[in-house]
């Protein structure tokens, strides 16, 4: 699981992605900003996130995500850097 992102478009880290999450038959990820918004929701698929909400850039901050699939429940953060 990524420890950072640099949305920026130089083709190096420019979405935050949780790879494998789609080969669970049920799972759901969560994102929320540093006051525990949620900023994003993805049940029973893929996750990605450009680092965006409503189309309008997020800052430089930290993000808390969980995820939950069967029987377990990982809770981590990452850094968007601008």
């Amino acid at each position: 699981m990524p420890k950072y992102f640099t949305p920026n478009n130089d083709g190096v880290h420019d979405v935050f992605s949780l790879s494998g999450i789609e080969f669970y038959a049920q799972s759901q990820v969560s994102l929320f900003n540093r006051y525990g918004k949620l900023i994003k929701f993805s049940q029973n698929g893929s996750f990605s996130w450009d680092g965006t909400f409503n189309n309008v850039q997020l800052p430089s901050d930290e993000y808390w995500y969980v995820i939950i699939i069967p029987n377990q429940k990982f809770t981590r953060h990452f850094t968007l850097k601008r």
